[in-house]
């Protein structure tokens, strides 16, 4: 019978030790190690092994293509890279109350006609999922519910059942029993991820896990967990609005960079086709201070727009805040502003605000700021037809973006006719891109803002 032993981990970044400290030697938090009992199980290693593994060339491998299953939602299937590939590891996390449960819920409507799918719940009975699922309108017949803790169970039931998909929902709430720790601790979550790993690899089932966030945003649990999974998506939102974007930060089944748009109703989450008319809607006019930008999400260029504010500060040292924009970016950005263009800002205090809530984290929503903070602080205002992008160094210079015509024909389809870009994008325009609009090529900000004071 295998031994237990004590050890001591930490509750924050699961680092392991054989004694107690006070602060973690790992993440350097205080009062996190705490004490668990781990089955010891006896290995085989070294010369006296009996073990041994086929070493397989690459050219015998089979590289076909591999099966992907739709969701019934684009934008859910935009962010997975296509689909659901069969024997993947999903695991898709968020703040509580932002609509994990609800969109997982909802695509197993258009799952369950083709497909039969086993959800497993550690935090709801099955009548409150069926009240849950009456308000979605989810009523397929091929959903089966299963309320349900303990991993070694849930294994030998989708053994037995043979489901095409399982979501199980959370990771949180899985206890596996040959640990003595208590559920949701480093080591219960990690072994139970691995478990659910060879499941769905050892039968071919995708598996969809819900994941909690800790205080700080990040995913509860050792970060272990986002590297034995395959594909790791976030939910984002602030629950003062009613929108959601869904981001993939790991896949290695498609690519990193495409986000899905998702509005949350009393129906459940709908998926916004066109997410630039959502966070344009309401934009004032004859207003200084405001701009807009056009960033790009992956494959998908979206409009968003960028609020600056510039005031006399009541403080020895201004003030600056962001909202969705890097601070440390915006201070950089005034300082250029200061240094190269001569526009001071040492007595003002500076607010940046994307509305919408929406983040905006490429280089190219640079220019956009530098327009809205300048805008402020002259008190001329940015004409309503007008879109900027464009990255700035730090010598006042605008540099080149990537993807520069598709910026444009989406400011164009949104009634956008004047564009300012950098000069070296220019250059590389078709002849279509700059009969579409008025192309404003600019060399510095002193260029960029004289063509915003000439706007008739």
């Amino acid at each position: 019978m295998p031994k237990s032993k004590s050890l001591f981990v930490c509750s924050e970044c699961g680092y392991e030790s054989a004694k107690w400290y006070g602060k973690c030697p790992g993440c350097g938090e205080w009062n996190t190690m705490n004490e668990q009992q781990v089955s010891a199980v006896s290995k085989k290693t070294g010369s006296g092994s009996s073990y041994s593994a086929r070493v397989m060339k690459l050219t015998e491998i089979d590289g076909s293509i591999e099966k992907r299953i739709k969701t019934g939602s684009a934008e859910f299937d935009r962010v997975l890279g296509g689909g659901i590939v069969e024997g993947s590891l999903v695991l898709l996390s968020g703040d509580p109350g932002i609509g994990k449960s609800t969109i997982l819920l909802q695509i197993c409507e258009y799952l369950g006609k083709s497909q039969s799918i086993l959800y497993v719940s550690g935090e709801e009975s099955a009548s409150q999922i069926k009240l849950r699922s009456g308000r979605l309108g989810v009523s397929t017949e091929n959903l089966g519910i299963l309320a349900q803790t303990d991993i070694g169970t849930i294994v030998e039931t989708v053994k037995t059942n043979k489901p095409n998909i399982v979501i199980i929902d959370s990771i949180q709430t899985m206890v596996y029993d040959e640990i003595s720790s208590t559920a949701g601790s480093v080591t219960q979550v990690r072994e139970c991820t691995n478990i659910l790993m060879h499941l769905a690899k050892s039968l071919g089932i995708p598996i969809l896990v819900v994941g909690h966030v800790n205080k700080d945003g990040a995913i509860a649990g050792p970060k272990v967990l986002e590297h034995i999974v395959d594909t790791v998506l976030y939910f984002e939102g602030e629950r003062n609005y009613s929108y959601r974007i869904l981001r993939s930060v790991k896949n290695r089944f498609g690519s990193t960079n495409e986000i899905g748009v998702f509005e949350m109703r009393q129906d459940g989450l709908c998926e916004v086709e066109n997410p630039s008319l959502l966070m344009l809607s309401g934009r004032p006019k004859n207003v200084s201070g405001t701009c807009v930008a056009c960033v790009m999400e992956g494959s998908r260029p979206i409009l968003a727009e960028v609020q600056g504010l510039v005031s006399s500060t009541g403080f020895g040292t201004p003030r600056r805040m962001c909202t969705g924009f890097d601070y440390n970016r915006m201070a950089m950005l005034i300082a250029v502003l200061e240094k190269r263009c001569g526009y001071y800002f040492g007595s003002s205090d500076a607010y940046i605000n994307v509305v919408g809530g929406l983040k905006l984290d490429e280089p190219a929503a640079d220019l956009t700021v530098a327009l809205a903070l300048v805008s402020s602080l002259q008190d001329i205002p940015v004409k309503e037809n007008i879109i900027a992008f464009g990255e700035i160094g730090l010598a006042g210079e605008i540099r080149a973006v990537n993807n520069c015509e598709q910026r444009i024909s989406e400011a164009v389809r949104l009634g956008f006719n004047r564009c300012i870009i950098p000069f070296y994008n220019y250059k590389g325009l078709s002849k279509s891109a700059k009969l579409s609009a008025d192309i404003i090529p600019a060399r510095n900000i002193r260029d960029a803002f004289k063509a915003v004071q000439e706007a008739d």
